[in-house]
Protein backbone atom coordinates (compact mmCIF):
# COMPACT_ATOMS: atom_id res chain seq x y z
CA UNK A 1 0.00 0.00 0.00
CA UNK A 2 1.15 3.30 -0.98
CA UNK A 3 -0.51 7.17 -0.50
CA UNK A 4 -0.40 8.52 -3.65
CA UNK A 5 0.24 12.75 -4.47
CA UNK A 6 -3.35 12.26 -5.21
CA UNK A 7 -4.80 11.63 -1.82
CA UNK A 8 -5.57 7.67 -2.96
CA UNK A 9 -4.10 5.05 -1.13
CA UNK A 10 -3.13 2.45 -3.75
CA UNK A 11 -1.97 -0.86 -4.31
CA UNK A 12 1.56 -0.74 -4.27
CA UNK A 13 4.84 -3.42 -4.58
CA UNK A 14 7.91 -1.98 -5.01
CA UNK A 15 9.46 -4.83 -5.73
CA UNK A 16 7.11 -5.89 -8.76
CA UNK A 17 7.76 -2.46 -9.56
CA UNK A 18 10.97 -1.95 -10.23
CA UNK A 19 10.95 -5.43 -12.53
CA UNK A 20 8.33 -4.45 -14.99
CA UNK A 21 10.34 -1.01 -14.92
CA UNK A 22 13.67 -3.43 -15.86
CA UNK A 23 12.03 -5.38 -18.11
CA UNK A 24 10.37 -2.41 -19.95
CA UNK A 25 7.18 -3.18 -19.14
CA UNK A 26 6.49 -0.24 -17.95
CA UNK A 27 7.94 2.83 -20.12
CA UNK A 28 8.69 5.00 -16.60
CA UNK A 29 7.20 8.11 -18.86
CA UNK A 30 3.83 10.29 -18.89
CA UNK A 31 2.41 10.66 -22.73
CA UNK A 32 4.00 14.49 -21.69
CA UNK A 33 7.58 13.45 -21.94
CA UNK A 34 6.42 11.19 -25.22
CA UNK A 35 4.56 14.34 -26.92
CA UNK A 36 7.71 16.39 -25.96
CA UNK A 37 10.15 14.29 -27.13
CA UNK A 38 7.67 14.14 -30.37
CA UNK A 39 7.51 18.01 -30.98
CA UNK A 40 11.81 17.84 -31.46
CA UNK A 41 11.30 15.14 -33.82
CA UNK A 42 8.31 15.54 -35.80
CA UNK A 43 6.65 18.23 -34.39
CA UNK A 44 4.76 18.74 -38.13
CA UNK A 45 2.84 15.56 -37.98
CA UNK A 46 -0.78 15.05 -37.93
CA UNK A 47 -1.48 13.68 -35.02
CA UNK A 48 -5.28 13.52 -34.71
CA UNK A 49 -7.97 14.29 -37.37
CA UNK A 50 -11.44 14.96 -35.65
CA UNK A 51 -13.79 14.17 -38.45
CA UNK A 52 -12.51 16.45 -41.13
CA UNK A 53 -9.85 18.89 -38.87
CA UNK A 54 -6.05 17.52 -38.99
CA UNK A 55 -4.38 18.49 -35.87
CA UNK A 56 -0.47 18.30 -35.79
CA UNK A 57 2.42 17.41 -32.78
CA UNK A 58 2.98 20.98 -32.76
CA UNK A 59 -0.52 22.29 -32.18
CA UNK A 60 -1.85 19.93 -29.25
CA UNK A 61 1.36 20.38 -27.44
CA UNK A 62 1.01 24.38 -27.78
CA UNK A 63 -2.41 24.14 -26.71
CA UNK A 64 -1.90 21.99 -24.29
CA UNK A 65 1.14 23.89 -22.32
CA UNK A 66 -1.48 26.68 -22.47
CA UNK A 67 -4.45 24.89 -20.74
CA UNK A 68 -2.07 22.91 -18.37
CA UNK A 69 -0.83 26.69 -17.22
CA UNK A 70 -4.60 27.85 -16.97
CA UNK A 71 -5.11 24.82 -14.67
CA UNK A 72 -2.22 26.00 -12.54
CA UNK A 73 -2.97 29.70 -12.45
CA UNK A 74 -6.90 28.39 -11.13
CA UNK A 75 -4.93 26.98 -7.90
CA UNK A 76 -5.20 23.06 -9.06
CA UNK A 77 -2.04 20.95 -8.34
CA UNK A 78 -0.59 17.88 -8.44
CA UNK A 79 -2.88 15.20 -7.38
CA UNK A 80 -5.99 16.77 -8.10
CA UNK A 81 -8.54 15.66 -10.27
CA UNK A 82 -10.38 17.38 -13.45
CA UNK A 83 -13.11 15.70 -15.13
CA UNK A 84 -14.23 15.95 -18.76
CA UNK A 85 -17.76 14.94 -19.96
CA UNK A 86 -16.89 15.04 -23.88
CA UNK A 87 -17.50 13.24 -27.16
CA UNK A 88 -14.37 12.19 -29.52
CA UNK A 89 -13.38 15.36 -29.70
CA UNK A 90 -9.86 16.80 -30.19
CA UNK A 91 -9.95 18.79 -26.82
CA UNK A 92 -10.18 15.52 -25.08
CA UNK A 93 -6.63 14.68 -26.48
CA UNK A 94 -5.61 18.37 -25.33
CA UNK A 95 -6.85 18.11 -21.56
CA UNK A 96 -5.73 14.75 -21.56
CA UNK A 97 -2.03 15.73 -22.52
CA UNK A 98 -2.15 19.24 -20.05
CA UNK A 99 -2.91 16.92 -16.83
CA UNK A 100 0.05 15.32 -17.93
CA UNK A 101 2.21 18.10 -18.03
CA UNK A 102 0.17 19.45 -14.91
CA UNK A 103 0.29 16.23 -12.68
CA UNK A 104 -3.28 16.25 -12.17
CA UNK A 105 -5.55 13.12 -12.44
CA UNK A 106 -8.19 13.11 -15.00
CA UNK A 107 -11.89 11.78 -14.95
CA UNK A 108 -13.11 10.54 -17.90
CA UNK A 109 -17.45 10.98 -18.00
CA UNK A 110 -19.52 9.12 -20.41
CA UNK A 111 -21.70 11.01 -22.29
CA UNK A 112 -25.07 9.70 -21.84
CA UNK A 113 -24.39 9.89 -17.41
CA UNK A 114 -26.87 12.64 -16.22
CA UNK A 115 -27.66 13.77 -12.87
CA UNK A 116 -27.26 11.01 -10.23
CA UNK A 117 -23.99 9.26 -12.28
CA UNK A 118 -22.42 12.99 -12.53
CA UNK A 119 -23.21 14.09 -9.39
CA UNK A 120 -21.85 10.85 -7.45
CA UNK A 121 -18.67 10.41 -9.82
CA UNK A 122 -18.29 14.18 -9.37
CA UNK A 123 -17.98 13.57 -5.59
CA UNK A 124 -16.80 10.71 -5.55
CA UNK A 125 -13.61 11.26 -7.56
CA UNK A 126 -12.87 14.71 -5.89
CA UNK A 127 -13.11 16.55 -9.15
CA UNK A 128 -12.74 20.21 -8.88
CA UNK A 129 -13.11 21.13 -12.57
CA UNK A 130 -15.14 19.66 -15.65
CA UNK A 131 -15.13 20.31 -18.84
CA UNK A 132 -18.34 20.02 -20.74
CA UNK A 133 -20.15 20.48 -23.95
CA UNK A 134 -22.83 22.87 -24.58
CA UNK A 135 -25.57 20.45 -26.34
CA UNK A 136 -24.78 17.37 -27.66
CA UNK A 137 -26.97 14.64 -29.34
CA UNK A 138 -29.96 17.23 -28.49
CA UNK A 139 -28.70 17.30 -24.86
CA UNK A 140 -28.66 20.12 -22.73
CA UNK A 141 -24.97 19.65 -20.35
CA UNK A 142 -25.06 23.03 -19.19
CA UNK A 143 -28.61 22.97 -17.59
CA UNK A 144 -27.58 19.36 -16.26
CA UNK A 145 -24.48 21.25 -14.19
CA UNK A 146 -26.84 23.81 -12.86
CA UNK A 147 -29.01 20.63 -11.38
CA UNK A 148 -26.32 19.02 -10.21
CA UNK A 149 -23.58 21.74 -8.73
CA UNK A 150 -25.50 22.91 -5.80
CA UNK A 151 -26.12 18.87 -4.47
CA UNK A 152 -21.51 18.66 -4.54
CA UNK A 153 -20.19 18.93 -0.72
CA UNK A 154 -17.54 21.18 -2.77
CA UNK A 155 -17.86 23.30 -5.65
CA UNK A 156 -16.63 22.68 -8.98
CA UNK A 157 -15.25 24.62 -12.01
CA UNK A 158 -17.47 24.11 -15.28
CA UNK A 159 -15.54 24.83 -18.69
CA UNK A 160 -18.28 24.77 -21.46
CA UNK A 161 -16.49 23.74 -24.79
CA UNK A 162 -17.84 24.53 -28.01
CA UNK A 163 -20.35 26.55 -26.38
CA UNK A 164 -21.30 30.34 -26.35
CA UNK A 165 -22.17 30.99 -23.11
CA UNK A 166 -21.73 33.48 -20.00
CA UNK A 167 -22.77 31.79 -17.26
CA UNK A 168 -19.37 29.25 -16.86
CA UNK A 169 -16.03 29.73 -18.14
CA UNK A 170 -15.29 29.00 -21.62
CA UNK A 171 -12.36 26.80 -23.29
CA UNK A 172 -11.15 29.50 -25.09
CA UNK A 173 -11.35 32.20 -22.20
CA UNK A 174 -9.45 29.51 -20.04
CA UNK A 175 -6.96 29.01 -22.65
CA UNK A 176 -6.40 33.02 -22.77
CA UNK A 177 -5.52 33.12 -18.97
CA UNK A 178 -2.48 31.21 -19.59
CA UNK A 179 0.73 33.28 -18.82
CA UNK A 180 3.73 31.44 -20.22
CA UNK A 181 6.07 31.94 -17.48
CA UNK A 182 3.92 29.87 -15.47
CA UNK A 183 6.02 26.59 -14.84
CA UNK A 184 4.77 23.00 -15.75
CA UNK A 185 5.47 20.53 -12.80
CA UNK A 186 4.78 18.08 -14.77
CA UNK A 187 4.23 14.27 -12.60
CA UNK A 188 5.46 10.70 -11.72
CA UNK A 189 4.42 7.79 -13.96
CA UNK A 190 3.75 5.93 -10.71
CA UNK A 191 1.34 8.30 -9.90
CA UNK A 192 -2.33 7.87 -10.54
CA UNK A 193 -2.85 9.43 -14.25
CA UNK A 194 -6.74 8.43 -14.13
CA UNK A 195 -9.72 7.71 -12.55
CA UNK A 196 -12.31 5.43 -14.18
CA UNK A 197 -15.32 3.87 -13.33
CA UNK A 198 -17.43 0.89 -13.68
CA UNK A 199 -20.59 1.11 -15.35
CA UNK A 200 -22.50 0.36 -11.93
CA UNK A 201 -24.52 -2.82 -13.21
CA UNK A 202 -24.28 -4.05 -9.92
CA UNK A 203 -24.59 -1.44 -7.44
CA UNK A 204 -22.59 1.51 -6.91
CA UNK A 205 -20.24 2.28 -9.89
CA UNK A 206 -16.29 1.67 -8.76
CA UNK A 207 -13.96 4.38 -8.95
CA UNK A 208 -10.70 2.23 -11.32
CA UNK A 209 -7.42 3.76 -10.31
CA UNK A 210 -4.86 3.67 -12.77
CA UNK A 211 -1.47 5.31 -13.18
CA UNK A 212 0.89 6.37 -16.27
CA UNK A 213 2.68 3.21 -16.29
CA UNK A 214 -0.17 1.17 -16.36
CA UNK A 215 -2.07 2.23 -19.00
CA UNK A 216 1.44 2.60 -20.97
CA UNK A 217 1.46 -0.83 -20.60
CA UNK A 218 -1.42 -1.69 -22.03
CA UNK A 219 -0.69 0.03 -25.09
CA UNK A 220 2.99 -1.73 -25.28
CA UNK A 221 1.19 -4.74 -25.76
CA UNK A 222 -0.60 -3.60 -28.78
CA UNK A 223 2.80 -2.35 -30.09
CA UNK A 224 4.54 -5.70 -29.75
CA UNK A 225 1.52 -7.74 -30.77
CA UNK A 226 1.06 -6.13 -33.54
CA UNK A 227 4.22 -4.67 -34.61
CA UNK A 228 2.47 -1.37 -34.52
CA UNK A 229 4.90 1.81 -36.39
CA UNK A 230 4.60 5.83 -36.36
CA UNK A 231 3.55 4.84 -40.28
CA UNK A 232 0.08 3.11 -39.01
CA UNK A 233 -2.85 5.12 -38.57
CA UNK A 234 -5.92 4.16 -36.18
CA UNK A 235 -10.02 4.90 -35.96
CA UNK A 236 -11.72 5.32 -32.94
CA UNK A 237 -14.83 5.44 -32.87
CA UNK A 238 -15.44 4.52 -29.37
CA UNK A 239 -15.90 6.95 -26.71
CA UNK A 240 -12.60 8.38 -25.34
CA UNK A 241 -14.20 8.57 -22.01
CA UNK A 242 -14.32 4.73 -22.02
CA UNK A 243 -11.15 2.98 -21.48
CA UNK A 244 -11.02 1.37 -24.71
CA UNK A 245 -11.23 4.93 -25.96
CA UNK A 246 -9.11 6.90 -23.66
CA UNK A 247 -6.19 4.39 -24.72
CA UNK A 248 -6.24 4.20 -28.16
CA UNK A 249 -7.10 8.01 -28.67
CA UNK A 250 -5.72 10.07 -25.95
CA UNK A 251 -2.75 7.91 -25.16
CA UNK A 252 -1.38 5.53 -28.29
CA UNK A 253 -1.01 8.61 -30.74
CA UNK A 254 1.74 10.25 -28.32
CA UNK A 255 3.27 6.52 -27.25
CA UNK A 256 3.54 5.32 -30.79
CA UNK A 257 3.38 8.62 -32.68
CA UNK A 258 0.14 6.82 -34.10
CA UNK A 259 -2.05 9.23 -36.27
CA UNK A 260 -5.76 8.37 -34.79
CA UNK A 261 -8.48 9.30 -36.99
CA UNK A 262 -12.02 10.42 -34.25
CA UNK A 263 -15.61 10.30 -35.26
CA UNK A 264 -17.85 11.95 -32.40
CA UNK A 265 -21.21 10.63 -33.51
CA UNK A 266 -20.92 7.11 -34.69
CA UNK A 267 -22.51 6.72 -38.61
CA UNK A 268 -21.22 3.10 -40.26
CA UNK A 269 -21.40 4.79 -43.61
CA UNK A 270 -19.35 7.75 -42.57
CA UNK A 271 -17.34 5.70 -40.73
CA UNK A 272 -16.36 3.34 -43.37
CA UNK A 273 -15.51 6.32 -45.99
CA UNK A 274 -13.20 7.47 -43.14
CA UNK A 275 -11.07 4.92 -42.93
CA UNK A 276 -11.04 4.13 -46.88
CA UNK A 277 -9.88 7.91 -46.96
CA UNK A 278 -7.29 7.80 -44.50
CA UNK A 279 -6.14 4.64 -45.33
CA UNK A 280 -6.52 3.29 -41.91
CA UNK A 281 -4.52 0.11 -40.75
CA UNK A 282 -6.26 -0.87 -37.08
CA UNK A 283 -9.56 -0.27 -35.07
CA UNK A 284 -10.37 -1.43 -31.31
CA UNK A 285 -13.86 -1.03 -30.73
CA UNK A 286 -17.34 -2.72 -29.42
CA UNK A 287 -19.30 -5.11 -31.31
CA UNK A 288 -21.48 -2.51 -32.50
CA UNK A 289 -18.88 -0.62 -34.29
CA UNK A 290 -17.59 -4.02 -36.38
CA UNK A 291 -21.08 -4.84 -36.89
CA UNK A 292 -21.92 -1.54 -38.85
CA UNK A 293 -19.20 -1.63 -40.69
CA UNK A 294 -19.45 -5.13 -41.83
CA UNK A 295 -23.03 -4.05 -42.87
CA UNK A 296 -22.42 -0.94 -44.55
CA UNK A 297 -19.62 -2.54 -46.03
CA UNK A 298 -21.74 -5.36 -47.74
CA UNK A 299 -23.85 -3.39 -48.87
CA UNK A 300 -21.20 -1.06 -50.50
CA UNK A 301 -19.18 -3.45 -51.92
CA UNK A 302 -16.14 -1.78 -49.55
CA UNK A 303 -13.30 -3.90 -48.72
CA UNK A 304 -11.11 -1.70 -46.69
CA UNK A 305 -7.57 -3.09 -48.48
CA UNK A 306 -5.21 -1.01 -46.09
CA UNK A 307 -7.02 -2.60 -42.82
CA UNK A 308 -4.73 -5.45 -41.03
CA UNK A 309 -6.79 -5.77 -37.88
CA UNK A 310 -10.16 -5.56 -35.61
CA UNK A 311 -10.12 -5.91 -32.45
CA UNK A 312 -13.10 -6.38 -31.15
CA UNK A 313 -14.46 -6.44 -27.30
CA UNK A 314 -16.59 -4.51 -24.55
CA UNK A 315 -20.18 -6.30 -25.45
CA UNK A 316 -20.65 -9.70 -26.68
CA UNK A 317 -18.74 -10.92 -30.16
CA UNK A 318 -20.91 -13.38 -31.79
CA UNK A 319 -18.05 -16.04 -33.22
CA UNK A 320 -19.68 -15.58 -36.67
CA UNK A 321 -19.56 -11.93 -36.48
CA UNK A 322 -15.99 -12.35 -36.53
CA UNK A 323 -15.92 -14.94 -39.80
CA UNK A 324 -17.95 -12.58 -41.64
CA UNK A 325 -15.75 -9.79 -40.89
CA UNK A 326 -12.81 -11.71 -42.31
CA UNK A 327 -14.84 -12.60 -45.54
CA UNK A 328 -15.83 -8.59 -46.07
CA UNK A 329 -12.18 -7.38 -45.33
CA UNK A 330 -9.72 -9.73 -47.29
CA UNK A 331 -6.66 -8.19 -46.20
CA UNK A 332 -7.75 -7.70 -42.07
CA UNK A 333 -7.52 -10.48 -38.87
CA UNK A 334 -10.87 -9.49 -37.09
CA UNK A 335 -10.68 -11.15 -33.92
CA UNK A 336 -11.98 -10.64 -29.97
CA UNK A 337 -9.93 -9.52 -26.99
CA UNK A 338 -10.47 -9.88 -23.70
CA UNK A 339 -10.38 -7.20 -20.94
CA UNK A 340 -12.23 -4.80 -18.19
CA UNK A 341 -11.06 -1.16 -16.74
CA UNK A 342 -8.94 -2.78 -14.28
CA UNK A 343 -7.17 -4.97 -16.45
CA UNK A 344 -7.36 -4.17 -20.10
CA UNK A 345 -7.07 -6.13 -22.86
CA UNK A 346 -5.39 -9.54 -20.96
CA UNK A 347 -5.62 -10.92 -24.19
CA UNK A 348 -4.25 -9.99 -27.86
CA UNK A 349 -6.54 -10.88 -29.99
CA UNK A 350 -4.68 -12.76 -32.88
CA UNK A 351 -2.45 -10.57 -35.09
CA UNK A 352 -2.53 -13.14 -38.48
CA UNK A 353 -5.03 -14.64 -41.05
CA UNK A 354 -3.51 -17.79 -40.35
CA UNK A 355 -5.27 -17.36 -36.82
CA UNK A 356 -8.82 -16.52 -38.16
CA UNK A 357 -10.75 -19.41 -36.49
CA UNK A 358 -8.80 -18.68 -32.73
CA UNK A 359 -9.96 -14.95 -33.59
CA UNK A 360 -13.76 -16.08 -33.98
CA UNK A 361 -13.98 -18.79 -31.27
CA UNK A 362 -11.77 -17.92 -28.68
CA UNK A 363 -11.25 -14.40 -26.59
CA UNK A 364 -7.43 -13.78 -28.12
CA UNK A 365 -3.94 -14.80 -27.10
CA UNK A 366 -2.69 -13.90 -23.61
CA UNK A 367 -0.22 -11.85 -24.18
CA UNK A 368 2.18 -9.96 -21.68
CA UNK A 369 0.15 -11.13 -18.42
CA UNK A 370 -0.81 -14.14 -16.93
CA UNK A 371 -4.00 -15.73 -16.42
CA UNK A 372 -5.58 -18.44 -14.57
CA UNK A 373 -8.73 -20.89 -14.14
CA UNK A 374 -9.73 -21.51 -10.92
CA UNK A 375 -13.45 -22.93 -9.33
CA UNK A 376 -15.80 -20.44 -9.28
CA UNK A 377 -16.55 -20.71 -5.42
CA UNK A 378 -13.25 -22.66 -4.03
CA UNK A 379 -10.63 -20.33 -5.71
CA UNK A 380 -8.70 -23.83 -5.97
CA UNK A 381 -7.31 -24.33 -9.28
CA UNK A 382 -9.29 -26.49 -12.22
CA UNK A 383 -7.80 -29.03 -14.21
CA UNK A 384 -6.57 -27.63 -17.67
CA UNK A 385 -9.23 -27.31 -20.25
CA UNK A 386 -11.79 -27.20 -17.54
CA UNK A 387 -14.26 -24.25 -17.17
CA UNK A 388 -13.80 -22.17 -14.43
CA UNK A 389 -13.46 -18.22 -12.79
CA UNK A 390 -10.61 -15.95 -14.82
CA UNK A 391 -8.38 -14.70 -12.61
CA UNK A 392 -5.47 -12.34 -14.11
CA UNK A 393 -2.20 -10.27 -13.23
CA UNK A 394 -0.37 -7.76 -16.20
CA UNK A 395 1.44 -4.57 -15.89
CA UNK A 396 -1.52 -2.96 -17.10
CA UNK A 397 -3.21 -3.83 -14.16
CA UNK A 398 -4.81 -1.19 -11.88
CA UNK A 399 -3.67 0.47 -8.65
CA UNK A 400 -6.95 -0.53 -6.74
CA UNK A 401 -10.17 0.78 -6.14
CA UNK A 402 -10.53 4.79 -4.68
CA UNK A 403 -12.54 2.83 -1.85
CA UNK A 404 -10.09 0.97 0.09
CA UNK A 405 -13.59 -1.40 0.98
CA UNK A 406 -13.65 -2.39 -2.66
CA UNK A 407 -10.43 -3.85 -2.65
CA UNK A 408 -11.50 -6.81 -0.04
CA UNK A 409 -12.82 -9.32 -2.62
CA UNK A 410 -11.32 -7.97 -5.57
CA UNK A 411 -8.25 -9.70 -5.61
CA UNK A 412 -6.81 -13.36 -5.27
CA UNK A 413 -3.62 -14.79 -3.74
CA UNK A 414 0.04 -13.59 -5.94
CA UNK A 415 -2.37 -10.51 -6.35
CA UNK A 416 -4.44 -11.42 -9.05
CA UNK A 417 -7.78 -9.73 -10.13
CA UNK A 418 -10.72 -11.75 -10.45
CA UNK A 419 -12.05 -10.52 -13.49
CA UNK A 420 -16.02 -11.83 -12.85
CA UNK A 421 -15.86 -13.99 -15.88
CA UNK A 422 -16.04 -17.65 -16.29
CA UNK A 423 -13.58 -19.25 -19.03
CA UNK A 424 -10.63 -21.52 -20.08
CA UNK A 425 -7.94 -22.01 -21.47
CA UNK A 426 -7.14 -23.39 -24.98
CA UNK A 427 -3.80 -24.33 -26.15
CA UNK A 428 -2.16 -22.87 -23.10
CA UNK A 429 -2.39 -19.44 -24.38
CA UNK A 430 -6.38 -18.68 -25.85
CA UNK A 431 -9.05 -17.73 -23.04
CA UNK A 432 -12.84 -18.34 -23.97
CA UNK A 433 -14.95 -16.21 -21.74
CA UNK A 434 -17.81 -18.59 -21.57
CA UNK A 435 -20.13 -16.13 -19.08
CA UNK A 436 -20.18 -14.03 -16.18
CA UNK A 437 -20.22 -15.48 -13.04
CA UNK A 438 -22.59 -13.20 -11.49
CA UNK A 439 -24.90 -14.42 -14.56
CA UNK A 440 -24.41 -18.06 -13.99
CA UNK A 441 -28.05 -19.94 -13.78
CA UNK A 442 -28.06 -22.81 -11.29
CA UNK A 443 -31.05 -25.09 -12.12
CA UNK A 444 -31.66 -27.78 -10.13
CA UNK A 445 -28.00 -27.76 -8.51
CA UNK A 446 -26.54 -27.40 -12.17
CA UNK A 447 -24.50 -24.22 -13.24
CA UNK A 448 -25.67 -23.18 -17.12
CA UNK A 449 -23.50 -20.60 -18.43
CA UNK A 450 -25.97 -18.25 -20.99
CA UNK A 451 -23.50 -17.42 -23.16
CA UNK A 452 -23.19 -21.04 -24.58
CA UNK A 453 -26.49 -20.83 -25.56
CA UNK A 454 -26.57 -17.06 -26.81
CA UNK A 455 -23.65 -17.98 -29.17
CA UNK A 456 -25.79 -20.62 -30.70
CA UNK A 457 -28.90 -18.72 -30.67
CA UNK A 458 -27.19 -15.82 -32.31
CA UNK A 459 -27.43 -18.30 -35.48
CA UNK A 460 -30.55 -18.76 -35.60
CA UNK A 461 -32.11 -16.87 -39.07
CA UNK A 462 -34.90 -15.04 -37.10
CA UNK A 463 -33.41 -13.89 -33.98
CA UNK A 464 -31.15 -10.68 -34.28
CA UNK A 465 -30.23 -9.98 -30.93
CA UNK A 466 -30.71 -12.23 -27.46
CA UNK A 467 -29.77 -12.16 -24.15
CA UNK A 468 -30.63 -14.90 -21.41
CA UNK A 469 -30.87 -14.25 -17.65
CA UNK A 470 -31.62 -16.31 -14.55
CA UNK A 471 -35.61 -16.41 -13.33
CA UNK A 472 -37.02 -18.14 -10.32
CA UNK A 473 -38.35 -21.29 -10.95
CA UNK A 474 -40.97 -22.92 -8.26
CA UNK A 475 -39.48 -26.76 -8.86
CA UNK A 476 -35.63 -26.02 -10.06
CA UNK A 477 -34.97 -22.71 -8.11
CA UNK A 478 -33.75 -20.92 -10.91
CA UNK A 479 -34.46 -21.33 -15.25
CA UNK A 480 -33.50 -19.77 -18.23
CA UNK A 481 -35.44 -17.07 -19.33
CA UNK A 482 -34.33 -15.71 -22.83
CA UNK A 483 -35.22 -11.83 -24.41
CA UNK A 484 -35.16 -12.09 -27.88
CA UNK A 485 -35.04 -9.14 -30.41
CA UNK A 486 -36.29 -11.36 -33.60
CA UNK A 487 -34.72 -9.94 -37.12
CA UNK A 488 -37.32 -7.73 -39.40
CA UNK A 489 -39.89 -9.53 -40.97
CA UNK A 490 -39.28 -12.72 -38.61
CA UNK A 491 -41.18 -14.04 -35.83
CA UNK A 492 -39.52 -16.50 -33.34
CA UNK A 493 -41.48 -18.16 -30.50
CA UNK A 494 -40.11 -21.20 -27.80
CA UNK A 495 -41.35 -24.23 -29.52
CA UNK A 496 -38.58 -23.23 -32.27
CA UNK A 497 -35.99 -21.77 -29.98
CA UNK A 498 -36.48 -25.86 -27.97
CA UNK A 499 -36.13 -27.10 -32.14
CA UNK A 500 -33.26 -25.64 -32.94
CA UNK A 501 -31.27 -26.16 -29.59
CA UNK A 502 -32.03 -30.10 -29.57
CA UNK A 503 -31.14 -29.95 -33.19
CA UNK A 504 -27.54 -29.08 -32.64
CA UNK A 505 -27.63 -31.84 -29.84
CA UNK A 506 -28.08 -29.26 -26.76
CA UNK A 507 -28.53 -30.74 -22.96
CA UNK A 508 -32.45 -30.25 -22.33
CA UNK A 509 -31.30 -28.57 -18.45
CA UNK A 510 -30.01 -25.16 -20.87
CA UNK A 511 -33.08 -25.07 -23.16
CA UNK A 512 -34.48 -21.74 -22.20
CA UNK A 513 -38.01 -22.46 -20.60
CA UNK A 514 -39.17 -18.68 -20.81
CA UNK A 515 -39.26 -15.97 -23.67
CA UNK A 516 -39.70 -12.76 -24.16
CA UNK A 517 -40.10 -10.62 -27.77
CA UNK A 518 -38.51 -7.20 -26.90
CA UNK A 519 -38.00 -4.09 -29.56
CA UNK A 520 -34.47 -3.38 -27.38
CA UNK A 521 -32.30 -4.81 -24.62
CA UNK A 522 -31.28 -2.09 -22.43
CA UNK A 523 -27.23 -1.48 -22.35
CA UNK A 524 -24.34 0.34 -21.08
CA UNK A 525 -22.37 3.15 -23.15
CA UNK A 526 -20.14 0.35 -24.40
CA UNK A 527 -23.16 -1.84 -25.60
CA UNK A 528 -22.92 -4.38 -22.62
CA UNK A 529 -26.91 -5.90 -22.07
CA UNK A 530 -27.48 -4.85 -18.58
CA UNK A 531 -28.55 -8.29 -17.60
CA UNK A 532 -29.34 -6.72 -13.55
CA UNK A 533 -32.63 -4.95 -15.66
CA UNK A 534 -33.34 -7.69 -17.33
CA UNK A 535 -32.85 -10.23 -14.27
CA UNK A 536 -35.53 -8.06 -12.09
CA UNK A 537 -37.85 -8.02 -15.47
CA UNK A 538 -37.73 -11.55 -15.53
CA UNK A 539 -38.61 -11.92 -11.80
CA UNK A 540 -41.26 -9.57 -12.15
CA UNK A 541 -42.76 -11.69 -14.73
CA UNK A 542 -42.69 -14.64 -12.60
CA UNK A 543 -44.09 -12.53 -9.62
CA UNK A 544 -46.88 -11.09 -11.50
CA UNK A 545 -48.03 -14.51 -13.34
CA UNK A 546 -48.15 -16.29 -9.49
CA UNK A 547 -50.20 -13.59 -7.85
CA UNK A 548 -52.91 -14.37 -10.35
Amino acid sequence: MRQDVSGWTVLWDEQRARRLKAEGAWADKTIADYAGEMLAKTPDKVLVVDREQNYTVRQLHAEAERLARALIQRGLKPGDTISFQLPNWYETVVINLAASMAGLVVHPLVPIYRDMEVGFMLGDSRSKLIFVPGTFRNYDYLAMMRRVMPSLEKPIDVVAVRADQQEFIGYQTLLDEAEDATPLPGADPDAVKMIMYTSGTTGRAKGVLHSHNSLQAENRARLTHLGLTPADVMFNPSPVTHVTGALYSLCLPFTVGIKTVMLDIWEPRLGLEMMRRHKVNGIVAATIFLQGLVEEAKKTGETLPDLRFFLCGGAQVPPDLIREAARVFPNCAPSRIYGSTEVPCITAGVNSRGLLEMGASTDGQIWQGEARIVHPQTGAPVPNGEEGEIIARAPQMFLGYARAEDNADAFAEDGFFRMGDLGRIVNDEFIVVTGRKKDLIIRAGENISPKEIEDILFNHPAIADIAIVAMPHPRTGEAACAFVIPREGQTIDLPEIKRYLMEVGTAMQKIPERLEVVQELPRTSVGKVRKDILRQKARELVEAEAAR
